[in-house]
């Protein structure tokens, strides 16, 4: 493409997809560095873990009682075009608030359980990006998931060393960590999505090993016909199950495991976690637990880095006041529509007619209303179907991403296409099981 520059020293293409070169080479626990056919991929999810909602919520909640561990917590990271200071007030931010959360797939620090270095190192690959939207006036809460194998265009990124590195062009957003960080993740995103971006997050393995422990286990239910999953060394028979520990890492990162086999079934199964979690953390047996709360506190401290205007007692307990008052029905949780790349099946490209309604709708600070279902991931607790098996083919090449949307009331929830799949806190949905 004439005048658009190009640098793709970081990442190689083969038939399989994209590669990190030697210095980011995986091979591990699922392998989840190389791009297969749908490979949510991503917490993929992992980190996914990152309950998004309940990690700030939950952080903030015990911020002054858990002063103490703040010295104790990772290096801060700086985004590009925010003060380093701390935000002054979360219910001032016109529009809402905004935060960045990934979720790395790197294998440095987190001990041999989920692979070697050999598998990802260093800052490693996007195992899970995530949006999460809180309105101004604290009366609903949006999280977006965001495919690994997504191919889009990087703006210029900091390169970490006080340089920059070019913008890229068709590039998969797992690799934009390794582009340059949590703040070239950040760009990448509001460039899709035309969203400003306030704070953001980032966490590793050993943080959703520790946040479900600290919660006492995370209840699912597995529907379909179980989940058996070499990769990811998980298997499940059909029922309900409390997961914790290594279990729920391996629950995040399947993909084979459920039908469809890719990662958007990762992110819908992820999305039963998720909800499940954010149950789990706002209910009154954990938040009236001084231990249980200390614990999540100290887990969330441990293993998130965030960035330098979020690591702050004061917006944390803010956070946490806001997302506290949510009914479950108010907190959504919504896959980022895409097509099937033409050029590449073990790829997408994002539906940009359907992600314009969703990202117009966070723009304007309105709620939304998904009807098309939860994904090929989940089944609903009666055991029925609430997905497709695939997102449908591209009906046009309209122009991309970025939306100019006016604000308005946030009266009226916005109705999202049928290519929006999701589910509320609320909704208790099984994983769709394909043995």
């Amino acid at each position: 493409m004439p005048g658009r520059p190009v640098r793709l020293a970081s990442v190689r293409f083969g038939r399989r997809g994209a590669h990190v070169t030697k210095h980011h080479r995986r091979r591990g626990i699922a392998r989840h560095g190389r791009l297969r056919r749908h490979p949510w991929r991503t917490v993929g999810k992992v980190i996914a873990c990152i309950a998004a909602v309940g990690v700030f919520s939950t952080v903030g909640i015990v911020g002054v009682a858990a002063a103490n561990l703040v010295s104790d917590a990772p290096p801060t990271v700086h985004l590009v075009g925010q003060t380093s200071g701390p935000i002054p007030e979360v219910g001032a931010l016109k529009g809402g608030m905004n935060i960045l959360i990934a979720a790395t797939d790197s294998r440095t620090g987190e001990g041999t359980t989920y692979g070697t270095t050999e598998d990802s190192s260093g800052i490693g690959l996007n195992d899970v990006t995530m949006l999460l939207h809180l309105s101004q006036d604290h009366t609903h809460a949006e999280v977006i998931s965001f495919p690994r194998d997504l191919m889009i265009d990087f703006p210029k990124c900091p390169d970490g060393d006080g340089g920059w590195n070019g913008a890229e062009y068709y590039v998969p957003l797992n690799t934009s960590l390794v582009d340059g960080g949590l703040p070239c993740t950040v760009l990448v995103i509001e460039q899709l999505t035309g969203i400003d971006i306030q704070a953001a997050g980032l966490i590793k393995f050993n943080g959703v090993v520790a946040l479900s422990n600290a919660v006492g286990g995370v209840p699912v239910c597995v529907g379909g016909d179980g989940i058996d999953d070499p990769d990811t060394d998980l298997e499940l028979p059909p029922g309900e199950h409390t997961l914790m520990g290594l279990q729920a890492a391996q629950f995040l990162r399947t993909r084979h495991g459920l039908q469809g086999g890719g990662d958007l079934s990762r992110i819908s199964n992820t999305q039963v976690f998720l909800s499940s979690l954010v149950r789990t953390i706002m209910s009154a047996g954990t938040l009236s637990n001084p231990v249980k709360v200390w614990g999540i506190a100290k887990a969330a401290e441990q293993n998130i880095t965030f960035s330098d205007n979020l690591k702050n007692l004061t917006t944390l307990y803010q956070l946490a006041m806001a997302v506290k008052g949510l009914s479950f029905d108010d907190i959504t949780f919504v896959q980022y529509p895409v097509f099937d790349d033409p050029e590449n099946n073990n790829r997408v490209i994002p539906d940009e007619d359907s992600a314009k309604t969703l990202t117009d709708a966070i723009i304007a600070d309105q709620p939304i209303t998904v009807t098309a279902g939860t994904g090929q991931g989940s089944i609903d607790a009666d055991g029925g179907s609430t997905g497709t098996a695939s997102p449908p083919a591209p009906a046009s090449s309209a122009s991309a991403g970025t939306s100019s949307a006016a604000p308005s009331s946030t009266s009226t929830p916005a109705a999202l296409s049928d290519n929006v799949f999701g589910q509320t806190a609320a909704t208790k949905t099984c994983s769709n099981g394909a043995g």
